[in-house]
């Protein structure tokens, strides 16, 4: 599959079969964000794969969507504090970037595979972090619903035109 056909393919799933995905494509989906670039490649993060009814239960208090509950497989995408860069120049840490761009694999090489996901960041972080006993310096960054699309259909994507997200040598407002 080409790049363009695999990024649109990707699309934000909250619908889901109930049927099982196998092992083998889990790992193969999370050696792809394993192999994710980071800053100064310190591979700052951790992800906690949830299959078990009753652990999946406790993600649905962290986030009460009906849709949420249709996901077979809930990857719990965090932060590891304790491991990532910061510039120095003013303390900015890049966990959560390097968190995100291995999600962003990872939502791809789902993709590719045929299965959906979707990037939840709007959870109560607290209740899955007691939930899933993390230290403190792990922080969770966003869970991730995997499993078969219910829909076969991809829906169209809405997004900005270029020329209002693409600036040549120097920013201009676009709108007013």
């Amino acid at each position: 599959m080409k790049f363009a056909e695999l990024i649109n393919r990707r699309y934000s799933v909250r619908s889901y079969k109930d049927t099982p995905v196998d092992d083998k494509k889990i790992l193969q989906i999370l050696e792809a964000a394993r192999l994710a670039p980071s800053a100064v490649n310190f591979q700052p993060w951790h992800f906690i794969v949830i299959k078990k009814t009753e652990n999946l239960v406790k993600l649905h208090n962290a986030y009460q969507r009906d849709w949420f509950k249709t996901a077979p497989v809930v990857i719990l995408a965090c932060a590891d504090h304790s491991q990532s860069w910061k510039r120095s120049i003013d303390g900015k840490d890049s966990a959560e970037i390097d968190v995100a761009i291995a999600i962003d694999h990872l939502t791809l090489q789902a993709a590719e595979l045929g299965l959906g996901t979707c990037w939840v960041c709007n959870f109560d972080t607290q209740r899955s972090a007691e939930a899933l006993k993390l230290p403190g310096y792990i922080v969770p960054v966003a869970m991730i619903p995997l499993g078969y699309p219910e829909e076969e259909k991809i829906p169209p994507k809405k997004r900005k035109q270029l020329e209002e997200i693409v600036h040549w040598e120097e920013f201009k407002q676009h709108y007013s």
